[in-house]
Protein backbone atom coordinates (compact mmCIF):
# COMPACT_ATOMS: atom_id res chain seq x y z
CA UNK A 1 0.00 0.00 0.00
CA UNK A 2 1.55 3.68 -0.89
CA UNK A 3 2.44 5.41 1.50
CA UNK A 4 0.83 8.66 2.61
CA UNK A 5 3.61 10.39 3.53
CA UNK A 6 5.07 12.98 2.77
CA UNK A 7 1.83 15.26 3.22
CA UNK A 8 1.97 18.30 0.76
CA UNK A 9 -0.59 21.38 1.56
CA UNK A 10 -0.18 25.35 1.43
CA UNK A 11 1.12 27.44 4.41
CA UNK A 12 -0.55 30.33 4.22
CA UNK A 13 -1.08 32.13 1.13
CA UNK A 14 3.30 32.36 0.28
CA UNK A 15 4.60 29.11 1.40
CA UNK A 16 3.97 25.20 1.13
CA UNK A 17 4.39 22.47 3.96
CA UNK A 18 5.46 18.81 3.35
CA UNK A 19 4.85 16.92 6.41
CA UNK A 20 6.32 13.39 7.62
CA UNK A 21 5.39 11.35 10.24
CA UNK A 22 5.39 12.89 13.58
CA UNK A 23 8.19 11.21 15.56
CA UNK A 24 11.82 12.08 16.28
CA UNK A 25 13.27 9.14 13.83
CA UNK A 26 17.00 9.56 12.11
CA UNK A 27 15.54 8.05 8.91
CA UNK A 28 13.08 10.23 8.99
CA UNK A 29 15.64 12.81 9.25
CA UNK A 30 17.65 11.59 6.10
CA UNK A 31 14.53 11.37 3.79
CA UNK A 32 13.97 15.50 4.64
CA UNK A 33 17.41 16.65 4.44
CA UNK A 34 17.90 14.45 1.15
CA UNK A 35 14.42 16.18 -0.05
CA UNK A 36 15.70 19.21 1.25
CA UNK A 37 18.64 18.72 -1.29
CA UNK A 38 16.72 18.32 -4.25
CA UNK A 39 14.77 21.33 -3.49
CA UNK A 40 17.82 23.52 -2.80
CA UNK A 41 19.22 22.58 -6.29
CA UNK A 42 16.02 23.07 -8.36
CA UNK A 43 15.15 26.44 -6.58
CA UNK A 44 18.97 28.04 -6.42
CA UNK A 45 17.69 30.68 -8.97
CA UNK A 46 14.75 31.64 -6.87
CA UNK A 47 14.32 33.44 -3.95
CA UNK A 48 13.03 30.99 -1.38
CA UNK A 49 14.18 29.79 2.26
CA UNK A 50 13.86 26.48 2.80
CA UNK A 51 13.40 24.85 6.23
CA UNK A 52 13.36 22.03 7.98
CA UNK A 53 11.94 20.42 11.60
CA UNK A 54 11.61 16.58 13.25
CA UNK A 55 9.12 15.63 10.83
CA UNK A 56 8.68 18.94 8.21
CA UNK A 57 9.91 21.12 5.55
CA UNK A 58 8.24 24.80 4.97
CA UNK A 59 9.47 26.88 1.51
CA UNK A 60 8.99 30.37 2.50
CA UNK A 61 8.57 32.21 -1.36
CA UNK A 62 9.61 35.54 -1.03
CA UNK A 63 7.66 36.55 -4.15
CA UNK A 64 4.88 34.94 -3.36
CA UNK A 65 3.15 31.80 -5.24
CA UNK A 66 1.70 32.26 -8.57
CA UNK A 67 -0.34 29.21 -8.52
CA UNK A 68 -0.12 27.25 -5.12
CA UNK A 69 -1.79 23.61 -6.06
CA UNK A 70 0.56 23.64 -9.52
CA UNK A 71 3.66 23.85 -7.33
CA UNK A 72 2.41 21.54 -4.82
CA UNK A 73 2.60 19.55 -8.47
CA UNK A 74 6.17 20.30 -9.04
CA UNK A 75 6.92 19.83 -5.13
CA UNK A 76 5.26 16.12 -5.59
CA UNK A 77 7.13 15.29 -9.01
CA UNK A 78 10.64 16.43 -7.80
CA UNK A 79 9.67 14.34 -3.92
CA UNK A 80 9.41 10.85 -6.56
CA UNK A 81 12.14 11.85 -8.34
CA UNK A 82 14.81 12.15 -6.45
CA UNK A 83 17.02 13.80 -9.07
CA UNK A 84 19.98 16.15 -8.46
CA UNK A 85 20.75 13.92 -5.09
CA UNK A 86 24.15 14.92 -3.77
CA UNK A 87 25.72 12.88 -1.17
CA UNK A 88 25.59 14.67 2.18
CA UNK A 89 28.84 15.01 4.40
CA UNK A 90 28.22 14.70 7.38
CA UNK A 91 30.46 15.20 10.56
CA UNK A 92 30.79 14.75 14.33
CA UNK A 93 31.30 17.98 16.34
CA UNK A 94 33.29 17.13 19.75
CA UNK A 95 31.71 19.97 21.90
CA UNK A 96 33.00 20.88 25.21
CA UNK A 97 30.97 21.02 28.36
CA UNK A 98 31.57 21.59 32.32
CA UNK A 99 28.84 20.21 34.63
CA UNK A 100 30.89 21.64 37.70
CA UNK A 101 27.35 22.88 40.19
CA UNK A 102 27.98 26.57 39.58
CA UNK A 103 26.75 25.73 35.91
CA UNK A 104 24.61 22.61 36.44
CA UNK A 105 21.83 24.53 38.54
CA UNK A 106 19.45 21.36 37.88
CA UNK A 107 21.68 18.31 37.99
CA UNK A 108 20.04 17.85 42.07
CA UNK A 109 16.61 17.82 40.37
CA UNK A 110 17.69 15.82 37.59
CA UNK A 111 19.39 13.04 39.93
CA UNK A 112 16.21 12.97 41.85
CA UNK A 113 13.85 12.58 39.04
CA UNK A 114 16.09 9.86 37.20
CA UNK A 115 17.54 8.24 40.35
CA UNK A 116 20.92 8.60 39.27
CA UNK A 117 23.84 9.90 40.57
CA UNK A 118 25.43 13.43 39.19
CA UNK A 119 28.20 11.46 37.90
CA UNK A 120 25.80 8.88 36.53
CA UNK A 121 24.10 11.75 34.71
CA UNK A 122 26.71 13.28 33.25
CA UNK A 123 28.54 9.81 32.04
CA UNK A 124 24.85 9.39 30.69
CA UNK A 125 24.76 12.71 29.16
CA UNK A 126 28.23 12.55 27.27
CA UNK A 127 28.26 9.28 26.48
CA UNK A 128 25.69 8.99 23.13
CA UNK A 129 26.57 10.85 19.68
CA UNK A 130 23.29 12.94 19.53
CA UNK A 131 22.05 13.86 15.70
CA UNK A 132 21.24 17.40 14.81
CA UNK A 133 17.72 17.14 13.72
CA UNK A 134 17.40 21.30 13.00
CA UNK A 135 17.84 24.67 14.48
CA UNK A 136 15.03 26.65 16.39
CA UNK A 137 13.60 28.45 19.06
CA UNK A 138 16.72 31.40 18.35
CA UNK A 139 19.86 31.45 16.14
CA UNK A 140 21.80 28.23 16.22
CA UNK A 141 19.77 26.48 18.44
CA UNK A 142 20.39 23.05 17.90
CA UNK A 143 17.91 20.43 18.45
CA UNK A 144 19.58 17.49 19.40
CA UNK A 145 17.87 14.01 19.36
CA UNK A 146 19.57 10.76 21.33
CA UNK A 147 19.39 11.02 24.76
CA UNK A 148 19.60 8.46 27.07
CA UNK A 149 15.95 7.44 28.05
CA UNK A 150 17.25 7.55 32.29
CA UNK A 151 17.73 11.24 31.90
CA UNK A 152 13.55 11.97 29.72
CA UNK A 153 12.67 14.86 32.20
CA UNK A 154 9.65 17.24 32.11
CA UNK A 155 10.36 20.82 31.11
CA UNK A 156 10.49 23.14 34.49
CA UNK A 157 6.59 24.03 36.09
CA UNK A 158 8.34 27.76 36.15
CA UNK A 159 10.87 28.63 33.22
CA UNK A 160 13.60 30.89 34.23
CA UNK A 161 13.28 34.16 33.21
CA UNK A 162 17.08 34.49 32.20
CA UNK A 163 18.95 31.34 30.92
CA UNK A 164 22.88 31.90 30.24
CA UNK A 165 24.39 31.74 26.87
CA UNK A 166 26.36 28.40 27.01
CA UNK A 167 23.62 26.72 29.30
CA UNK A 168 23.56 23.06 28.76
CA UNK A 169 19.93 21.53 29.23
CA UNK A 170 17.99 18.39 28.72
CA UNK A 171 13.74 18.33 28.39
CA UNK A 172 11.67 15.53 27.21
CA UNK A 173 13.84 13.52 24.80
CA UNK A 174 15.89 16.18 23.83
CA UNK A 175 19.05 18.18 25.02
CA UNK A 176 20.88 21.44 23.44
CA UNK A 177 22.81 24.50 24.26
CA UNK A 178 21.68 27.89 24.43
CA UNK A 179 23.36 30.14 22.07
CA UNK A 180 22.68 33.03 23.99
CA UNK A 181 20.94 34.30 27.05
CA UNK A 182 17.10 34.36 26.84
CA UNK A 183 13.93 32.90 28.90
CA UNK A 184 13.90 29.45 28.97
CA UNK A 185 12.53 26.12 30.91
CA UNK A 186 14.97 23.23 29.93
CA UNK A 187 16.40 21.66 32.95
CA UNK A 188 20.00 23.56 33.17
CA UNK A 189 22.92 20.42 33.98
CA UNK A 190 26.05 22.44 32.56
CA UNK A 191 27.67 25.16 30.32
CA UNK A 192 29.10 24.92 27.00
CA UNK A 193 32.36 27.68 26.40
CA UNK A 194 31.96 27.79 22.47
CA UNK A 195 29.66 30.10 20.45
CA UNK A 196 27.77 28.36 18.94
CA UNK A 197 26.29 31.58 16.30
CA UNK A 198 28.27 33.85 14.53
CA UNK A 199 26.28 36.26 12.08
CA UNK A 200 29.41 37.61 10.68
CA UNK A 201 30.73 34.26 9.21
CA UNK A 202 29.42 32.64 6.02
CA UNK A 203 28.20 29.80 7.93
CA UNK A 204 27.03 31.78 11.62
CA UNK A 205 26.63 28.09 13.23
CA UNK A 206 29.22 25.83 12.59
CA UNK A 207 26.80 22.83 12.45
CA UNK A 208 24.01 21.51 9.95
CA UNK A 209 21.06 19.24 10.41
CA UNK A 210 21.80 15.72 10.24
CA UNK A 211 25.46 16.11 11.69
CA UNK A 212 26.01 15.00 15.15
CA UNK A 213 27.44 16.42 18.45
CA UNK A 214 29.63 14.62 21.14
CA UNK A 215 29.47 16.24 24.58
CA UNK A 216 34.07 16.43 26.31
CA UNK A 217 33.34 17.14 30.26
CA UNK A 218 36.00 19.48 30.75
CA UNK A 219 37.17 21.10 33.97
CA UNK A 220 36.73 24.64 35.39
CA UNK A 221 40.27 25.24 34.53
CA UNK A 222 39.63 24.33 31.11
CA UNK A 223 36.22 26.07 30.33
CA UNK A 224 37.84 29.29 31.34
CA UNK A 225 40.79 28.76 29.02
CA UNK A 226 38.28 28.13 25.90
CA UNK A 227 36.70 30.99 26.90
CA UNK A 228 39.52 33.55 26.65
CA UNK A 229 40.05 32.52 23.02
CA UNK A 230 38.22 31.97 19.72
CA UNK A 231 37.52 28.30 19.85
CA UNK A 232 35.65 26.10 16.98
CA UNK A 233 35.27 21.99 17.89
CA UNK A 234 36.91 20.13 16.45
CA UNK A 235 35.15 17.23 14.31
CA UNK A 236 35.42 13.89 12.29
CA UNK A 237 33.73 13.68 9.20
CA UNK A 238 31.02 10.48 9.21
Amino acid sequence: MKSEYPIFKPFGSAALIVEWPTKINPIVLDTILDYKNVLQAYYHKVEVEIINTYNSITILYHNGIEDIYNEILVLKSLQLSKRDLKVRRKKRWFIPVCYESEFGLDLEEVSSNSGCSIHEIISMHTDPSYTVYFMGFMPGFMYLGGLNPRLHIARKDQPRLRVEKGAVGIAGAQTGIYPAASPGGWQIIGSCPVNLFDPSVKEPCFASSGDQVKFVQVSMEEYGAICERSYVPEFELL
